[in-house]
């Protein structure tokens, strides 16, 4: 009977961890539905950007308050992991507080974990006021209303909780030390829940050990329950800030990419000594891609849908935005929500489907995004430079731009008015190119 509760333990290791890699190669699956890019050029600068960005959230300070918030909880999750890692080691072999031997190593790391807590629940708490009493604008506009605000506010309170349940567990664990009970022998030290104690004054021995190991298994199946829940949140950029830091645009923000066939194209119309008539070589027929632009999720490449994921739901790209500043219906932010959300609705259907899409009849260009919301950008890339993750919503943007002029014609009339004098005249206005100083005799 006293291996039972390691067997119990196990147990949940393996199913909870079981879930969360099932999670992960579903992910995996979802990403890879996007097309090839190559992203293996300037790997030492891409290894920079990951640590710079990603690691040191250099991006996230920009804003002071939050971002100084943000680096508690981000340092708090990863620091206290090594706790969490003890906790896994003393569940599967049977044994309490395993590094105790460290001596006044083991103090010191106890008493960081706790401090780290404490200044993990103020940031939680400060985070709630500002997204629910004070209501900051980035955090009510249209797309973060259901799931979203919900998403966002469940993440404060599960951090919360887990905060809370660690600080239990020490201070029950040192009320036992204090009392010389078994297997409780002094190790650590408890800056912080020692002023849980009075809490625990006038409890028994078997009660401080009920609530100990009580708060102890629903801190781990806890943290266990968040990992897996992670797919379904925003809060997947704890894992692929990484990846899209490193992956993330490194050219000039102002540079946009060239169609391989269109730039062929161009040049056979600008050499002289060409033949218009000539049949295409094979292999410039074999570049030439099935669709210009994209409709759908399986248009864009894999990145983009790595970005898609990864996003935040921060809104900074949002406030940053000229267009929706002035009234517009774009979000950049919503641009990523809604890309995400077709692209789950896409693996629902293979799921359902034995691992094949069978067409749904829906696409992510009007039944997601709108054209309006396509046209509204003024592609400036302010959202670009403000998400502190490196994702690129002007890159979707563009490319379904590029699909409704290049597939539908289907440009404004303004802009399609532009492209015909640049055609005809050389420049965007509508004047011969031997009327354009008229001007000057006025």
């Amino acid at each position: 009977m006293e291996y039972v509760p390691n067997i119990l333990f196990a147990l949940a290791l393996i199913v909870g961890i079981g879930f969360f890699v099932r999670n992960v190669k579903k992910l995996a699956r979802n990403i890879k539905l996007g097309k090839d890019v190559d992203v293996s050029d300037n790997k030492a600068q891409r290894w920079k950007n990951m640590a710079r960005i990603a690691l040191g959230q250099t991006k996230m300070v920009v804003r002071p308050i939050a971002g100084i918030m943000h680096v508690i909880v981000y340092v708090g999750f990863i620091i206290i992991n090594i706790e969490v890692l003890e906790i896994i080691l003393d569940g599967l072999l049977g044994t309490h507080r395993l590094f105790s031997p460290l001596g006044s190593v083991y103090n010191f790391l106890i008493a960081s974990f706790e401090i780290l807590a404490l200044l993990v629940i103020v940031a939680v708490i400060v985070f709630w006021v500002r997204r629910n009493i004070i209501r900051i604008q980035r955090f009510i506009k249209p797309e973060m209303k259901g799931w979203p605000k919900t998403d966002g506010n469940l993440i404060l309170y599960i951090e919360l909780v887990l905060m809370f349940l660690f600080l239990t567990m020490n201070a029950a664990d040192f009320q036992l030390q204090q009392i010389g009970a078994e297997h409780y022998n002094k190790a650590g030290a408890f800056p912080v829940s020692q002023f849980l104690l009075p809490l625990m004054e006038g409890l028994s021995e078997s009660s401080l050990i009920l609530v100990e190991r009580t708060a102890w298994w629903l801190h781990i199946l806890g943290i266990l329950a968040f990992l897996n829940y992670l797919y379904y949140s925003k809060h997947l950029h704890i894992l692929l800030a990484f990846p899209n830091t490193y992956y993330g645009r490194i050219k000039p923000q102002g540079q946009f990419n060239n169609l391989a066939s269109v730039t062929k194209e161009v040049k056979l119309m600008m050499d002289p000594d060409a033949d218009p008539f000539a049949a295409p070589a094979e292999e410039d027929t074999a570049e030439e891609p099935e669709k210009f632009g994209a409709s759908d999720v399986m248009d864009l490449n894999w990145v983009q849908l790595l970005n898609a994921y990864t996003c935040t739901e921060c809104g900074r790209c949002t406030s940053e935005c000229p267009a929706n500043q002035t009234g517009k219906k774009l979000s950049p932010r919503k641009i990523m929500m809604d890309t995400r959300d077709r692209l789950e609705e896409v693996g629902k259907n293979m799921d359902a489907n034995k691992g094949e899409f069978v067409p749904d009849g829906k696409q992510l260009l009007d039944d997601y995004i709108t054209r309006e919301e396509l046209w509204a950008c003024t592609t400036c890339n302010a959202c670009v430079e403000a998400c502190p993750v490196s994702i690129d919503p002007l890159s979707i943007i563009v490319e379904m731009r590029r699909y409704l002029v290049m597939e539908q014609s289907a440009a404004p009339m303004e802009l399609n008015n532009m492209m015909s004098n640049i055609e005809n005249n050389g420049a965007p206005w509508p004047y011969n190119q031997m009327d354009r100083l008229n001007w000057v005799n006025e």
